[in-house]
């Protein structure tokens, strides 16, 4: 299934549990009014073109076309040792940027169910599964593991 809607606002409740075991810094992808870390960059700043080396990255990014130029950024940028990056993105195995880069993560988390997405209109379940992948800063691709499946978690 897919939909025209490219972003998906993070749960808060799911990001809070994420952000508890990360303690995120920057939250390149947001629209400057749904930003879920002090430090943020908006569409009009382009986070494509900024660097995140140095922080810790929660990362949803839009869904569209665009979305392998953002899981080959967090790839790159997590090349350097201090930079971790956490993405939550459509669980999309079939793609080429899935076998090029997150198959190159340190750890896939697969969410156990379909997220109820914040801001939107319906109370109804995304589309899509969804996976959590994590690029730690200068580990990625050494030892990709799946981690844990983990649940939605429910406002």
């Amino acid at each position: 299934m897919s939909s025209k809607k490219m972003d998906w606002q993070t749960p808060q409740a799911f990001f809070d549990k994420l952000n508890q075991e990360f303690g995120f810094t920057l939250d390149p992808a947001t629209n400057g009014t749904n930003a879920l870390c002090p430090k943020f960059f908006t569409e009009a700043q382009d986070a494509l073109a900024q660097s995140w080396q140095g922080e810790t990255c929660y990362v949803n990014p839009p869904y569209g076309r665009v979305l392998k130029n953002w899981v080959r950024k967090a790839y790159e940028e997590s090349q350097d040792p201090n930079t971790t990056v956490v993405m939550l993105i459509p669980a999309r195995t079939d793609t080429k940027y899935w076998h090029e880069y997150v198959m190159q993560a340190s750890e896939i988390r697969f969410v156990q169910g379909r997220l109820k997405f914040g801001g939107g209109q319906t109370d109804d379940p995304a589309p899509f599964p969804s996976a959590v992948v994590v690029f730690k800063g200068g580990h990625n691709g050494q030892q990709s593991m799946y981690g844990p499946v983990i649940s939605g978690v429910k406002p």
